[in-house]
Protein backbone atom coordinates (compact mmCIF):
# COMPACT_ATOMS: atom_id res chain seq x y z
CA UNK A 1 0.00 0.00 0.00
CA UNK A 2 1.13 3.55 -0.67
CA UNK A 3 1.82 5.53 2.46
CA UNK A 4 0.04 8.83 2.91
CA UNK A 5 2.50 11.77 2.78
CA UNK A 6 3.09 13.40 6.14
CA UNK A 7 2.98 17.14 6.61
CA UNK A 8 5.85 18.73 8.50
CA UNK A 9 6.45 22.27 9.59
CA UNK A 10 9.19 22.49 7.00
CA UNK A 11 6.68 22.53 4.12
CA UNK A 12 4.08 24.69 5.81
CA UNK A 13 3.94 28.35 4.88
CA UNK A 14 2.24 30.88 7.14
CA UNK A 15 0.84 34.05 5.61
CA UNK A 16 -0.55 35.48 8.84
CA UNK A 17 0.75 36.07 12.36
CA UNK A 18 -0.75 36.07 15.84
CA UNK A 19 -0.20 39.15 17.98
CA UNK A 20 0.38 38.68 21.70
CA UNK A 21 -1.24 40.59 24.53
CA UNK A 22 -0.16 39.91 28.10
CA UNK A 23 0.23 36.10 28.41
CA UNK A 24 -1.52 34.71 31.48
CA UNK A 25 -3.37 37.97 32.04
CA UNK A 26 -5.89 37.71 29.21
CA UNK A 27 -8.69 38.00 31.77
CA UNK A 28 -7.36 41.45 32.73
CA UNK A 29 -6.82 42.82 29.22
CA UNK A 30 -9.66 45.32 29.54
CA UNK A 31 -8.22 46.65 32.80
CA UNK A 32 -4.67 46.75 31.42
CA UNK A 33 -5.95 48.67 28.42
CA UNK A 34 -7.09 51.59 30.60
CA UNK A 35 -3.64 53.02 31.51
CA UNK A 36 -2.29 52.17 28.04
CA UNK A 37 -5.19 53.89 26.28
CA UNK A 38 -4.85 56.87 28.65
CA UNK A 39 -1.14 57.08 27.79
CA UNK A 40 -1.84 57.05 24.05
CA UNK A 41 -4.57 59.65 24.50
CA UNK A 42 -2.33 62.00 26.49
CA UNK A 43 0.52 61.50 23.99
CA UNK A 44 -1.69 62.30 20.99
CA UNK A 45 -3.34 65.26 22.71
CA UNK A 46 -0.01 66.65 23.96
CA UNK A 47 1.77 66.41 20.62
CA UNK A 48 -1.25 67.79 18.74
CA UNK A 49 -1.25 70.73 21.16
CA UNK A 50 2.43 71.38 20.48
CA UNK A 51 1.77 71.35 16.72
CA UNK A 52 -1.19 73.72 17.10
CA UNK A 53 0.80 76.15 19.25
CA UNK A 54 3.80 76.23 16.91
CA UNK A 55 1.51 76.78 13.92
CA UNK A 56 -0.65 79.53 15.42
CA UNK A 57 1.59 81.43 17.89
CA UNK A 58 3.98 83.89 16.15
CA UNK A 59 6.31 83.89 19.19
CA UNK A 60 7.05 80.22 18.50
CA UNK A 61 8.03 80.75 14.88
CA UNK A 62 11.67 80.04 15.66
CA UNK A 63 14.02 77.19 14.61
CA UNK A 64 13.93 75.52 18.04
CA UNK A 65 10.14 75.20 17.95
CA UNK A 66 10.10 74.11 14.31
CA UNK A 67 12.30 71.18 15.32
CA UNK A 68 9.98 70.56 18.26
CA UNK A 69 7.05 70.41 15.80
CA UNK A 70 8.94 67.82 13.70
CA UNK A 71 9.52 65.81 16.88
CA UNK A 72 5.79 66.04 17.67
CA UNK A 73 4.88 64.77 14.18
CA UNK A 74 7.28 61.86 14.68
CA UNK A 75 5.74 61.06 18.07
CA UNK A 76 2.22 61.09 16.61
CA UNK A 77 3.40 58.70 13.90
CA UNK A 78 5.01 56.44 16.50
CA UNK A 79 1.72 56.28 18.43
CA UNK A 80 -0.45 55.68 15.38
CA UNK A 81 1.77 52.80 14.22
CA UNK A 82 0.91 50.69 17.26
CA UNK A 83 -2.32 52.12 18.70
CA UNK A 84 -4.79 50.18 16.46
CA UNK A 85 -3.19 46.75 16.94
CA UNK A 86 -2.50 47.17 20.68
CA UNK A 87 -6.07 48.24 21.46
CA UNK A 88 -7.41 45.64 19.00
CA UNK A 89 -5.71 42.89 21.01
CA UNK A 90 -6.66 44.27 24.43
CA UNK A 91 -10.26 45.25 23.62
CA UNK A 92 -11.42 42.80 20.95
CA UNK A 93 -8.86 39.98 21.11
CA UNK A 94 -8.11 40.74 17.44
CA UNK A 95 -4.79 38.94 17.19
CA UNK A 96 -4.54 37.88 13.56
CA UNK A 97 -2.53 40.10 11.22
CA UNK A 98 -1.65 39.39 7.59
CA UNK A 99 1.90 39.32 6.22
CA UNK A 100 1.67 42.55 4.23
CA UNK A 101 0.01 44.45 7.11
CA UNK A 102 2.64 43.17 9.52
CA UNK A 103 5.51 44.17 7.23
CA UNK A 104 4.05 47.65 6.74
CA UNK A 105 3.54 48.13 10.48
CA UNK A 106 7.08 47.14 11.41
CA UNK A 107 8.46 49.28 8.56
CA UNK A 108 6.70 52.44 9.73
CA UNK A 109 7.41 51.69 13.38
CA UNK A 110 11.16 51.26 12.84
CA UNK A 111 11.21 54.25 10.47
CA UNK A 112 9.69 56.49 13.14
CA UNK A 113 12.16 55.14 15.71
CA UNK A 114 15.07 56.12 13.46
CA UNK A 115 13.34 59.45 12.73
CA UNK A 116 13.02 60.20 16.45
CA UNK A 117 16.72 59.54 16.94
CA UNK A 118 17.62 61.74 13.96
CA UNK A 119 15.40 64.62 15.11
CA UNK A 120 16.97 64.52 18.58
CA UNK A 121 20.37 64.80 16.90
CA UNK A 122 19.14 67.75 14.80
CA UNK A 123 17.81 69.44 17.94
CA UNK A 124 21.24 69.03 19.55
CA UNK A 125 22.78 70.83 16.56
CA UNK A 126 20.13 73.52 16.94
CA UNK A 127 21.19 74.09 20.55
CA UNK A 128 24.85 74.09 19.49
CA UNK A 129 24.30 76.78 16.85
CA UNK A 130 22.13 78.85 19.23
CA UNK A 131 24.80 78.88 21.95
CA UNK A 132 27.95 78.88 19.81
CA UNK A 133 26.77 81.37 17.18
CA UNK A 134 23.90 83.34 18.78
CA UNK A 135 24.13 86.32 16.41
CA UNK A 136 23.99 84.12 13.29
CA UNK A 137 21.43 81.65 14.67
CA UNK A 138 18.35 83.02 12.88
CA UNK A 139 20.23 83.42 9.60
CA UNK A 140 21.74 79.91 9.69
CA UNK A 141 18.58 78.02 10.69
CA UNK A 142 15.77 79.56 8.66
CA UNK A 143 12.30 78.03 8.42
CA UNK A 144 12.87 76.54 4.92
CA UNK A 145 16.19 75.02 6.01
CA UNK A 146 14.58 73.41 9.05
CA UNK A 147 11.76 72.05 6.85
CA UNK A 148 14.33 70.68 4.37
CA UNK A 149 16.25 69.06 7.22
CA UNK A 150 13.04 67.42 8.47
CA UNK A 151 12.23 66.09 4.99
CA UNK A 152 15.77 64.71 4.53
CA UNK A 153 15.70 63.01 7.94
CA UNK A 154 12.30 61.51 7.17
CA UNK A 155 13.48 60.15 3.81
CA UNK A 156 16.65 58.77 5.41
CA UNK A 157 14.61 56.88 8.00
CA UNK A 158 12.20 55.44 5.41
CA UNK A 159 14.96 54.45 2.99
CA UNK A 160 17.25 52.66 5.44
CA UNK A 161 14.37 50.47 6.66
CA UNK A 162 13.04 49.69 3.16
CA UNK A 163 15.50 46.93 2.19
CA UNK A 164 14.91 44.63 5.19
CA UNK A 165 11.16 45.25 4.95
CA UNK A 166 11.09 44.15 1.30
CA UNK A 167 13.08 41.04 2.22
CA UNK A 168 10.48 40.14 4.83
CA UNK A 169 7.91 39.82 2.03
CA UNK A 170 10.07 37.22 0.27
CA UNK A 171 10.66 34.95 3.25
CA UNK A 172 8.93 31.63 3.88
CA UNK A 173 7.37 31.57 7.34
CA UNK A 174 7.09 27.91 8.34
CA UNK A 175 7.08 28.29 12.10
CA UNK A 176 3.84 28.98 14.02
CA UNK A 177 3.33 32.73 13.66
CA UNK A 178 3.08 33.88 17.28
CA UNK A 179 4.73 37.28 17.73
CA UNK A 180 5.96 38.46 21.11
CA UNK A 181 4.14 41.82 21.19
CA UNK A 182 0.80 43.37 20.27
CA UNK A 183 2.47 44.87 17.19
CA UNK A 184 4.93 43.65 14.56
CA UNK A 185 8.68 44.01 14.96
CA UNK A 186 11.42 43.14 12.49
CA UNK A 187 13.28 40.87 14.93
CA UNK A 188 10.06 39.00 15.72
CA UNK A 189 9.31 38.30 12.07
CA UNK A 190 12.76 37.00 11.13
CA UNK A 191 12.60 34.70 14.16
CA UNK A 192 9.62 32.96 12.52
CA UNK A 193 11.16 32.75 9.04
CA UNK A 194 12.66 29.54 7.66
CA UNK A 195 14.51 31.35 4.87
CA UNK A 196 18.07 32.63 5.05
CA UNK A 197 17.78 35.73 7.27
CA UNK A 198 21.49 36.58 7.52
CA UNK A 199 21.11 39.72 5.39
CA UNK A 200 18.30 41.08 7.59
CA UNK A 201 20.15 40.28 10.82
CA UNK A 202 23.42 41.83 9.67
CA UNK A 203 21.76 44.81 7.96
CA UNK A 204 19.58 45.48 11.01
CA UNK A 205 22.60 45.50 13.32
CA UNK A 206 24.56 47.74 10.93
CA UNK A 207 21.85 50.40 10.54
CA UNK A 208 21.33 50.52 14.30
CA UNK A 209 25.05 51.00 14.86
CA UNK A 210 25.52 53.46 11.99
CA UNK A 211 22.27 55.47 12.25
CA UNK A 212 21.35 55.52 15.94
CA UNK A 213 24.99 55.07 16.99
CA UNK A 214 26.12 58.08 14.95
CA UNK A 215 23.16 60.12 16.24
CA UNK A 216 24.18 59.41 19.84
CA UNK A 217 27.83 60.16 19.06
CA UNK A 218 27.02 63.53 17.46
CA UNK A 219 24.67 64.43 20.33
CA UNK A 220 27.51 63.77 22.79
CA UNK A 221 29.97 65.76 20.65
CA UNK A 222 27.47 68.64 20.34
CA UNK A 223 27.03 68.87 24.08
CA UNK A 224 30.79 68.66 24.60
CA UNK A 225 31.19 71.78 22.44
CA UNK A 226 28.18 73.41 24.15
CA UNK A 227 29.67 72.79 27.59
CA UNK A 228 33.04 74.20 26.58
CA UNK A 229 31.33 77.28 25.10
CA UNK A 230 29.16 77.84 28.17
CA UNK A 231 32.10 77.48 30.59
CA UNK A 232 33.90 80.22 28.67
CA UNK A 233 31.08 82.68 29.42
CA UNK A 234 32.14 85.05 32.19
CA UNK A 235 28.71 85.69 33.76
CA UNK A 236 27.33 82.85 35.89
CA UNK A 237 23.80 84.06 35.16
CA UNK A 238 24.39 83.83 31.40
CA UNK A 239 25.93 80.38 31.83
CA UNK A 240 22.85 79.17 33.70
CA UNK A 241 20.53 80.71 31.12
CA UNK A 242 22.38 79.03 28.24
CA UNK A 243 22.41 75.60 29.91
CA UNK A 244 18.75 75.93 30.89
CA UNK A 245 17.77 76.07 27.21
CA UNK A 246 19.25 72.56 26.82
CA UNK A 247 17.50 70.86 29.75
CA UNK A 248 14.31 69.99 27.86
CA UNK A 249 16.26 68.45 25.01
CA UNK A 250 18.49 66.42 27.33
CA UNK A 251 15.42 65.02 29.11
CA UNK A 252 13.86 64.12 25.75
CA UNK A 253 17.09 62.32 24.77
CA UNK A 254 17.01 60.30 28.00
CA UNK A 255 13.30 59.48 27.59
CA UNK A 256 14.01 58.00 24.16
CA UNK A 257 17.37 56.26 24.46
CA UNK A 258 17.07 54.79 27.97
CA UNK A 259 13.94 52.66 27.16
CA UNK A 260 15.41 51.66 23.78
CA UNK A 261 18.65 50.58 25.47
CA UNK A 262 16.68 48.73 28.15
CA UNK A 263 14.63 46.91 25.51
CA UNK A 264 17.77 45.92 23.59
CA UNK A 265 19.37 44.52 26.75
CA UNK A 266 16.22 42.57 27.64
CA UNK A 267 15.93 41.13 24.12
CA UNK A 268 19.57 40.06 23.94
CA UNK A 269 20.31 38.94 27.51
CA UNK A 270 16.91 38.47 29.15
CA UNK A 271 15.88 35.13 27.63
CA UNK A 272 15.32 33.76 31.14
CA UNK A 273 12.94 36.59 32.03
CA UNK A 274 9.16 36.34 31.88
CA UNK A 275 7.56 37.28 28.52
CA UNK A 276 5.66 39.95 30.48
CA UNK A 277 8.96 41.79 31.07
CA UNK A 278 9.68 41.85 27.31
CA UNK A 279 6.14 43.06 26.55
CA UNK A 280 6.29 45.74 29.25
CA UNK A 281 9.65 47.03 28.02
CA UNK A 282 8.37 47.04 24.43
CA UNK A 283 5.28 49.04 25.42
CA UNK A 284 7.39 51.54 27.39
CA UNK A 285 9.86 52.07 24.52
CA UNK A 286 7.02 52.84 22.08
CA UNK A 287 4.76 54.90 24.34
CA UNK A 288 7.06 56.65 26.84
CA UNK A 289 8.83 59.16 24.50
CA UNK A 290 5.64 60.44 22.80
CA UNK A 291 3.97 60.69 26.20
CA UNK A 292 6.78 62.53 27.96
CA UNK A 293 8.09 64.91 25.28
CA UNK A 294 5.08 67.30 25.31
CA UNK A 295 5.03 67.22 29.12
CA UNK A 296 8.76 67.99 29.35
CA UNK A 297 8.60 70.90 26.91
CA UNK A 298 5.40 72.26 28.46
CA UNK A 299 6.92 72.25 31.95
CA UNK A 300 10.50 73.30 31.15
CA UNK A 301 10.03 75.75 28.25
CA UNK A 302 8.77 79.19 29.23
CA UNK A 303 7.49 80.12 25.77
CA UNK A 304 5.43 76.92 25.48
CA UNK A 305 3.90 77.55 28.93
CA UNK A 306 3.01 81.10 27.91
CA UNK A 307 1.41 79.90 24.68
CA UNK A 308 -0.66 77.30 26.56
CA UNK A 309 -1.80 79.88 29.13
CA UNK A 310 -2.71 82.26 26.31
CA UNK A 311 -4.91 79.61 24.67
CA UNK A 312 -6.52 78.73 28.02
CA UNK A 313 -7.24 82.38 28.87
CA UNK A 314 -8.78 83.00 25.44
CA UNK A 315 -10.97 79.94 25.93
CA UNK A 316 -12.23 81.31 29.27
CA UNK A 317 -13.02 84.70 27.75
CA UNK A 318 -15.13 83.22 24.94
Amino acid sequence: MNEMPTLSTANLSYSAFQLTGFPGLEWAHHWISLPIFAGYLVALLGNSTILHLVRTDPSLHQPMYYFLAILAVTDVGLCMCTLPSVLGVLWFDARRVGLVSCVLQQHFLHSFFFMESAVLFAMALDRLVAIRFPLRYAAMLTGPRVALAGAVLGMRSAIITAAPSLHLLKFDYCRPGALSHAYCLHQDMIRLACSDTRFNRLYGLCIIMLAMGSDVLFIVLSYTVILRTVLAIASSGERFKALNTCVSHLLAVLCFYVPVLGLSIVHRFGHHLSPLVHILMGTISVLFPPLMNPIIYSVKTKQIRKAILKVVSLGKLQ
